[in-house]
């Protein structure tokens, strides 16, 4: 493979990558704006970031057979025109519910790119380089969040929030093209496999039934539903209640993915010393005692927008360290139905996640209190589930060095 070929490639897979946080960040600027364009409450707009998370984790399920039955690239083109259509709705849009729904459709749409760049990296590079791809998608991944609300902000705030969806429907047109003309067919379609929901299920439930899977599979998702409960009550919190202007919470936004990020790559230096089950205890723990205090605090109304913003950074520190871990390990004892297990793992983690950004929807209203509450309950629950799942796990799989395993955002 020549260079230029490689770096078309990681360029073309990384676009996939980004399109799902990019669909996921770059509105939140937008919430206030959207709310009073739409009549309706900032909290009920977020429900439009629930709906998109359903989505994607409806997604998840559905495209790893259509990929493997179809070949890689017509799933993707269909994806990509759902899309497509879906973001230039979301430009015209003039209902509320109208929005949430076609923030669903676009879920279910961009979630086929994310899939496909999973499964292409398998097949279009040697075993040896395919961790290096990874980490340079993760690289992708860690950086849009950065980006996303930040471009959102200014945009926002200089042009209004319809012309976000102009540029995701741009932005899915021009992954469209160079995805169809630069990515080979990589991937006989493979008849054999079935479209029957049967054997389908049945994967997934060989799955469920591992020990290892279900106690790290749930304690990561419960534990990493915090960062969906920080994401979709940010807006509220810092728009609403803080009153800052959609740049300055794109920055705001940015300067916490930051934390998450940056605590990620310590995971891979710490890693050399300690493993990732003494990694998981001990994150959780921290992020107990963080969340508590943090409670504690908002609930004596002694928070300013520094401090929330301080709290905010070191719980997600700590979720970039857990969640690497109860991912690699989720995964570590599936050499073979490795793409039902990832499948069913995001899957894990996005309905939990839709879960806690709709209880943000309902409850956070003119208090930091009950996003913190969300945070501190998962975090402690994610606690327990471990502690108990860990005594069900008889041979533990491991994790060695040159294992691929690519969390999801």
């Amino acid at each position: 493979m020549t260079t230029k070929k490689y770096i078309q490639l990681i360029l073309i897979l990384g676009s996939l990558t980004a399109l799902g946080p990019f669909s996921i960040d770059m509105y939140l600027p937008g919430f206030s704006d959207i709310a009073k364009d739409l009549n309706t409450s900032v909290a009920k707009v977020s429900m439009s970031l629930s709906s998109y998370f359903i989505g994607i984790s409806a997604g998840q399920l559905l495209y790893g057979p259509l990929l493997d039955r179809f070949g890689r690239k017509k799933p993707l083109f269909i994806g990509l025109m759902v899309y497509i259509l879906a973001s230039l709705g979301c430009v015209y849009v003039a209902d509320i519910d109208i929005f949430i729904f076609l923030r669903f459709i676009q879920a279910i749409g961009s979630c086929a790119a994310t899939v496909a760049s999973v499964a292409m990296v398998r097949d279009l590079f040697p075993v040896k380089d395919i961790p290096k791809v990874f980490s340079l998608l993760m690289l992708v991944l860690g950086l849009s969040p950065m980006l996303a609300p930040t471009i959102g902000g200014y945009v926002t705030q200089d042009f209004g929030w319809h012309i976000v969806f102009l540029i995701l429907f741009c932005m899915g047109i021009a992954i469209l093209i160079a995805s169809q003309l630069g990515l080979p067919n990589s991937y006989k379609p493979d008849t054999s496999i079935s479209l029957k929901p049967k054997p389908i299920i049945s994967n997934f439930l060989k799955v469920i039934k591992e020990p290892q899977f279900y106690t790290y599979a749930f304690t990561g998702a419960i534990a990493f539903s915090g960062l969906f409960t920080y994401v979709a009550a940010s807006p509220i919190i810092f728009m609403d209640i803080y009153h800052v202007d959609a740049k300055t919470y794109g920055w705001i936004f940015a300067f916490m993915s930051v934390s998450f990020i940056g605590s990620s790559q310590l995971n891979s230096v710490l890693l050399k010393k300690f493993s990732s089950e003494q990694m998981i205890f001990t994150a959780l723990i921290l992020q107990s005692i963080i969340s508590i205090t943090f409670l504690i605090l908002s609930v004596n109304n002694l928070l300013g927008l520094y401090t929330t913003i301080v709290m905010l950074f070191l719980f997600l520190g700590c979720l970039g360290i857990s969640n690497p871990n109860t991912a690699g390990l989720t995964m570590a004892p599936f050499a073979k139905n490795a793409g039902s297990a990832s499948a069913l793992m995001g899957a894990i983690q996005l309905g939990l996640g839709a879960l806690a950004s709709f209880a943000v929807g309902v409850f956070v209203k003119e208090s930091v209190a009950p996003m913190v509450l969300i945070m501190t309950v998962t975090t402690i629950i994610a606690f327990i589930v471990l502690n108990i799942g860990k005594r069900f796990i008889k041979n533990k799989a491991e994790i060695s060095e040159n294992d691929d395993v690519i969390a999801g955002h």
